[in-house]
């Protein structure tokens, strides 16, 4: 019709990228259980000044990385398992993705000697190649509507234990996240927090619960936050 302004996009309307986020645990803490968190910066576009787990999309040339352990096969069944909503991202791409991440904002690496892939400088300068061998899936969210930023990110859990050097370190970490530090998990709640990673750390204090001083296991079912439309659903996955 003339004179009807052409529409414009909304921010609802934003594409929703397939993402990994790793949550580190040091189960040995000096002060108790705790994970690893940094701060966005308060200009960031996406949640800014929150506090959050390392992470981040996943890049294309991910699904294409030759890692030096494979992801456990229950994490990948679940991976491979869950809703696609047509995406065709793979769960080796998710766990390259999330080794990736953890080495470019906190400089932490994961794996035996071996080659890095072609432009991970991290794991290159180090002589190690990246091992998703101890990632265990155990939640996944995908970002309600109208925020500028859309994800759809699975949560993946490592063990502190598994980091190569000295898990303190942070000097080669880039500039995304500040305030990089292990957080006792009581203390962690506390923080100026998105409410979905509130709800993670729920989830991962249930996990420890239920491990004892055992190793820690995937859970039976990964719960998942389905928020592609206006209506939120809740699903568990497996």
């Amino acid at each position: 019709m003339a004179g009807t302004p052409a529409p414009t996009r909304d921010v609802a309307e934003q594409p929703i990228r397939d993402a990994a986020t790793v949550i580190v645990l040091d189960r040995n803490a000096q002060g108790g259980p705790s994970v690893l968190m940094g701060q966005r910066g308060a200009s960031a576009v996406f949640m800014p000044s929150k506090y959050v787990f390392p992470g981040g999309a996943v890049d294309a040339g991910d699904a294409q990385v030759r890692l030096a352990g494979e992801l456990p096969p229950r994490t990948s069944a679940l991976l491979a398992a869950e809703p696609r909503n047509g995406s065709q991202v793979t769960p080796l791409a998710l766990a390259a993705a999330a080794l990736r991440e953890l080495a470019e904002e906190t400089g932490l690496l994961t794996g035996p000697p071996g080659p890095a892939p072609e432009g991970w400088d991290h794991y290159a300068g180090a002589g190690l190649a990246p091992d998703a061998s101890a990632l265990i899936y155990m939640f996944r969210a995908i970002t309600p509507p109208g925020r500028p930023r859309r994800f759809d990110a699975r949560f993946l859990l490592l063990d502190a234990e598994r980091l190569h050097g000295d898990r303190h370190d942070f000097s080669a970490a880039c500039d995304e996240l500040s305030h990089l530090h292990w957080v006792p998990l009581p203390e962690a709640r506390a923080l100026d927090l998105p409410f979905i990673t509130e709800v993670v750390l729920a989830e991962v204090a249930s996990l420890l619960a239920g491990a004892g001083d055992g190793p820690l296991a995937p859970p039976p079912t990964v719960p998942f936050f389905d928020n592609r439309l206006a209506v939120p659903r809740f699903k568990r996955i497996g």
